[in-house]
Formats: structure tokens, sequence, C-alpha cells
């Protein structure tokens, strides 16, 4: 276990790497040429398959286009030969670039609808590609396919077939490690966000339509390149190589693999590639078989044999006693930083869903530095409103402005991005990250930094790194959960959730703060750090609208109350006037509301048996 324990503290890409080491010198190990060429096509298998591992395991996106997308990089860089260009590189940038246009002109159509529209065009994209070859067979050869593919040099010096291994493998190699960069940067988490909930996305400010397509293209380069390494190694191509049953074994190899994984791409690749070509049986029923696999890797192993990977490592660091690295104790609170609320103005809005009219000329003023609470019966509108505010929803009348800006004017994600941020009746939080991360992940368009720059790790990108970090620190340590911050963001009980949420919301410096039930399921000690934590917030001049049943804690927080029943704003006022307010009373508890001289707080009370609660009114009795 000792020995297990100075293994773990490796970096996590020492293993990877060196496994790359391994298998780029097989060859010079004595590996027969017949596996050596398998080892090859597997690696070029894997660059098809870390493509839809980004666009489908992190950013949700199903396609079946990658077959099309290798097509167009392997008949990019053989038209290139056949005219006498032979430099791999030459070849390599060319076919990326072809598969990617092509990525971004086939996905466009399909990211416009949904998931389902992309794979559809995608699906039929590979069904048409003999069609296109043929169209152009003065170019590609048509059906007879294209063969006079020329040797590939580098720098004007021919490679043979050793150098040509090293070349595959070092391009697949490259490829991962670029990956690796993508996926564990700030752009990867958005990723995975927008996988989550397209909602949750656009309310940190992405553009959802744009963050799909960059997925989906971004998955289109590693094709490409392989699509070049494969016409150079067998020198001859045709639309036999780019068919529905490649598609197929790439979506299994995926699966298999893991989606969601790195390198769970090339675990799939390898299994793909080495049983169609070690089984007869495997030739002949190929569909069968990826179905399989499909179901082994979709159902009995979800998360394919990546996450039984990680699971195992997680196992054998308990059994070693291998911990997180611990993060030092709190001290002293930390202060709030200061937020510059701004005054949000609901003048006259109406929502109307088919018959059933949700809001009703409703008017509402949230002022910098106070605390304005929407309360109601269910059905009442409180959380259409917020969607309006969001801009989820759009105004059938009325205007909605936030200090200088109207809103019911904007896209949801430029309304996130001028300063409004929110929380969820249910928290919605993605898989496979971390607290400190999700949390971080509330900053992705407050400071940027280009994809490009994330994959190459320029110091411009690790400056806005760090500075995330530190921000998702300084809220963890507000919201009482910096010792939990390399954990789980779904692992967290609900009251940590919660806060984590609030965490998250905040760290976008916001104007504007929208509280959806942030109390809803939380026991009393859990009720009382949410509230400390939100006067705090308040003191910090930002301008909050809190929809909460738990009245006990509106009248806490509140500054103003806004009441909705039946879509209408029945009454407003301060939380004085509003808790004797008969009509209130009436339509929040479906009392009679003659006994005036109750106030809501005491019929609660009332209402579960708690005479200690009830004030005045127990005492009498």
């Amino acid at each position: 276990m000792k020995t297990w324990r100075v293994l773990r503290s490796a970096p996590t890409w020492t293993w990877p790497a060196l496994s790359a080491l391994i298998i780029l010198f097989l060859p010079q190990l004595g590996l027969p040429y017949a596996a050596t060429l398998q080892v090859e096509l597997a690696a070029i298998l894997a660059l098809v398959v870390s493509g839809l591992n980004l666009s489908l395991g992190y950013a949700g996106e199903l396609a079946l286009g990658q077959a099309a997308m290798y097509a167009a990089g392997a008949y990019a860089a053989g038209i290139l030969s056949e005219h006498g260009q032979t430099d791999l590189l030459l070849q390599l940038a060319v076919s990326g670039a072809v598969a990617l246009l092509v990525g971004v002109v086939t996905g466009i159509p399909g990211l416009r609808l949904n998931s389902w529209s992309l794979a559809m065009t995608s699906f039929f994209l590979v069904l048409i590609i003999p069609d296109l070859l043929e169209i152009f067979s003065s170019q590609t050869g048509g059906t007879n396919g294209l063969s006079g593919i020329q040797a590939v040099t580098l720098f004007g010096i021919t490679l043979s077939s050793g150098d040509l291994y090293m070349a595959i493998i070092v391009v697949a190699v490259l490829w991962f490690a670029l990956m690796r960069n993508i996926v564990t940067s700030r752009h990867g988490i958005a990723f995975q966000v927008l996988k989550q909930s397209p909602v949750l996305a656009t309310s940190q400010g992405i553009a959802v339509f744009r963050m799909k397509l960059a997925a989906y293209a971004l998955g289109a380069i590693p094709a490409g390149l392989a699509g070049a390494l494969f016409a150079n190694l067998e020198q001859y191509i045709s639309p036999d190589a780019f068919n529905f049953t490649l598609a197929t074994s790439v979506l299994a190899a995926s699966i298999l693999g893991g989606s969601a994984s790195v390198y769970g791409a090339a675990v799939g690749a390898a299994i793909m590639q080495w049983g169609p070509n070690n089984s007869t049986a495997f030739q002949q029923y190929s569909l069968i078989f990826y179905g399989a696999f499909l179901v082994i890797g979709g159902v009995l192993l979800r998360g394919g044999i990546a996450r039984l990977g990680r699971d195992l490592l997680r196992r054998l660091d308990r059994a070693a006693g291998v911990r997180a690295a611990p993060v030092p104790a709190a001290g002293a609170p930390r202060e709030m930083t200061p937020l510059s609320g701004a005054s949000l103005a609901v003048r006259g809005v109406s929502k109307l869903f088919g018959g059933n009219q949700a809001l009703k000329d409703v008017n509402l003023l949230a002022e910098p530095g106070k605390v304005t609470a929407i309360i109601g019966p269910n059905g009442s509108g409180k959380t259409t409103l917020l969607n309006m505010v969001c801009g989820f929803y759009r105004t059938d009348q009325g205007e909605i402005t936030l200090g200088k800006d109207r809103l019911d004017q904007l896209p949801p994600h430029r309304r996130a991005r001028i300063g409004i941020s929110r929380t969820f009746q249910t928290p919605n939080l993605p898989g496979g990250i971390t607290v400190a991360e999700a949390v971080s992940s509330g900053r992705y368009m407050t400071s940027r930094a280009s994809t490009w720059s994330a994959i190459f790790r320029t110091p411009g990108y690790r400056k806005v790194r760090r500075a995330d970090l530190a921000e998702a620190d300084r809220l963890l340590e507000l919201a009482g959960l910096l010792h939990l911050r390399d954990t789980q963001a779904v692992a967290l009980p609900l009251g940590m959730r919660r806060m984590l949420e609030l965490a998250r919301a905040l760290i976008a410096g916001p104007r504007l703060l929208l509280l959806d039930e942030t109390a809803s399921g939380l026991d009393e000690d859990e009720v009382d750090r949410i509230a400390s934590l939100l006067t705090r917030i308040r003191d910090a001049g930002a301008t909050v609208i809190l929809v909460e049943h738990n009245f006990r804690l509106v009248l806490e927080l509140a500054d103003h109350i806004v009441v909705l029943a039946h879509g209408e704003v029945i009454a407003e006022g301060p939380p004085a006037e509003i808790e004797r307010n008969p009509r209130v009373l009436s339509e929040y508890l479906g009392t009679s509301g003659e006994s005036k001289e109750l106030t809501i707080a005491e019929e609660l009370a009332s209402i579960a048996g708690d005479p200690s609660l009830a004030g005045d009114r127990g005492e009498d009795q």
C-alpha cells in the first residue's frame, strides 16, 4: 500500500504519457508487422472516437457524423497527394480544416433544433457519402476509390513504414494531450454544464447554440487528422471504408470505453479494432456485436470501462489511505466583496400560456441593498415571473428593466451577462465535476479566455484559471464549503448543494440575484445558515429577489414583500403590513381572513400545532 501511495503521488498525466512512450517504441521491442498495423489502425480509430467523446460525452450532443468527417479528411489528403502535395504536415492541416468545415456546415441545421435532429442530420450525412463521392468522381474516383496516393513525406524526406508508425502515434498522443487540456479547462466545465442543462448554461451567460457548435466542430478536427493518416497508411481509399458500420463502431467504442473520458476513447477503439480483425464471426455479424457493445457499455457499464477504472482507483485509494491534499482551516469569516446592485423594474407584465393567464399586469420594483420577497400559493406565477426576468419566457406585454438596460428585448444569455444570476427550485449541478469547478463555472462569461489559449495553456489562460480558483475558494469559504472543494458536487447533501448553488450565483458579481425557493427542504440549522449568508449579500449592496414558501424566513429577511395570487399582485409592502393583511392570509393559507388580529406567522404556528411559536395568541389561550 505504501508503493501505491507513492504511485498516486505522481501527476495524473504520468501514466498515460508512459503508456504512449511504450506504444511508440513497440516495433523496436519486436512487435510483429501485423500487430503493428493493428496498433496504427487503433490509434487512427481512437482519434475519430475522441471527437465523438468531446461532442457526446462532454457536451451531450449525439452525433453519428464522425465517419463523414473522417472521409472528408482522408479524401482531402488523398487528393493533395495525387497532385504532388505529399508533405504530412500540410495534409494534416488541410484535412483538419476540411473536417472542421464539414462539422460546422452540417452541425448548424441540426444544432438549431435539438440533439436528435443533430443525430438524424449526421446519420443521413453518412448515408450519402457514396453519392457525394460519385458526383465528384473525377477527383475522388467515385465507387472505384482513390488509388493514386503517393508515399508520404516530412520536410522532403520520404517516410518509411516505421517512420509512418511513429508519426501516427505522435499525432494521436499530441491530440489526446490537447483534448485533455480542453476538457480539464473552464471550457470543458462549460461543456459539462451544457450537457447537464441548456437552461443552466443559459443562466450563466453561455450562448447554448454557439457552445454546442464549438463542441461539435472541435470534435470534427481529430476525425480529419485520422482521415489523413488513414489515407497515407493504406494508400487507397474507397467509399466502403466510411459506411454506416464504421459510424456504428465509433459510437460503440465511445460508449464501451466511456464517452465522458479522454482515454476511454483509446480503450474503446482498441477493443473495436482488435475484435473485428481477429474474429471471422465478428466481421460477419459486426452490427450485432456492435449493438451488444452498446448495450453493455450503455446499460451494464454506465460510464464504460473508464468509469470502472475510476471506481477501482477510488477503492485502491481508500485501501491505501490516500487522501486529497488538506485544505487550510478557515480563519475569521471573509468579508463580502461589495456588490453593485441595480434597480429591477417590472411594469405591466403579462403572460398567457394557451388559455391560462399565468401573469396579468404585474408591477414590481426591487432596489439595491434590499431583499424583495415574492410570495403566494402554488400556481400563483412566482417562478414564471423569475423566468420572465431571466428571459426563459418572453413577455406578452409590459417591460422589464435592470438599471438602464431593457431586459425584455434581450435573449436570456445576454441578460445573464449584464448581471443576472439565479438559483433553481431543484439544485442544478453537473455530474463529474468538483465543488470548486462547479462554483468557478459561474465565472465563465465574466472573465474571458479563448479555447485556443486553453488548449495550449498560454500565460493569459493560466492567469484566468488562477483567478477562477481563487474566487471559487473565496465563495466556498463564505458558504462554509471550502473543506469540500475537491468533492464531487452532485455527492453533496441537499443543504450543501443549495449553498453551492448560491456560491455559484455570487461568483459572477451579479447586479441582480434571483433565488427560487432556496430554503426548500432544509432543516432549521441549514435555513439559519442560508439566512445568515443572504443577510451579508444584501448588506453588500446586492439587489435580491427571493421567492420562498418559508414565511418565517421571508419575514426575517425581506425589506419589501410582493404577494401574487392567480397571476396578479394582490398586496405589497413591508413585512409588518403584509403579515397582517386579511386578503393575504386568505389567499396564502386558505383561511376566511376574518381574524384580522392574527398574523400569517401566528396562523402558520397554529396549523403546525406549536403554540410556543404563536406569540401572544398562545399566551392568551
